[in-house]
């Protein structure tokens, strides 16, 4: 269910989460998920909490701004937040561009509950039905088996287009990504 009372106000509401707009609250869980080394085994580096928290004004900033986003994850029953999950439009000069990815990011306790697969899910139905795209992609280094299992459990299917991601160093073994794809043709 998505409600939408304002940009600021939309939400996603499923059986076990709801993805909202940030709040102060979320900062302090927030930086400590992304200073997590298994969290962020697959990017380049963990976060500070200065940058974790910059990141989250940027990703509350788009929200309030365009209506959708990177939304703040809580478990609906506790108000716990978990994490993130949803939609942003790569910075990165990526060679399928322009698109809009899905992604998440949850904490490792919350892990193997399949809260990234049910949150992932709405966020591609608000994609298709009230943004109206056409497609949705997800990409992540080729080494990141866990987060390809979530793309292939929602729907996406890997294009073979492996490319080297400009924003990860030569060298490094992040470098090269997999891109995943979801057709609204299919949903």
């Amino acid at each position: 269910m998505v409600e939408a009372m304002n940009k600021a106000e939309c939400k996603i509401e499923t059986a076990r989460l709801i993805l909202r707009n940030w709040l102060e609250t979320d900062l302090e869980p927030f930086a400590r998920l992304n200073s997590d080394p298994v969290v962020m085994e697959f990017f380049p580096k963990a976060l500070s909490e200065q940058e974790s928290n910059a990141m989250a004004a940027r990703l509350k900033d788009r929200i309030d701004r365009e209506g959708w986003g990177l939304w703040a994850v809580e478990r609906k029953y506790t108000g716990e937040f978990i994490g993130f999950t949803g939609l942003s439009v790569p910075v990165a000069d990526l060679p399928f561009m322009p698109c809009v990815e899905i992604g998440w990011r949850l904490a490792k306790e919350h892990w193997g509950n399949g809260f990234a697969t049910e949150a992932a899910r709405a966020v591609l139905r608000f994609a298709f039905d009230e943004l109206k795209l056409d497609e949705v992609v997800s990409f992540t280094a080729v080494t990141n088996l866990r987060s390809q299992a979530v793309m292939r459990r929602i729907g996406m299917s890997n294009t073979g287009a492996d490319f080297d991601h400009p924003n990860v160093p030569p060298g490094s073994s992040l470098r090269r990504h997999v891109l995943f794809k979801a057709l609204k043709k299919d949903f």
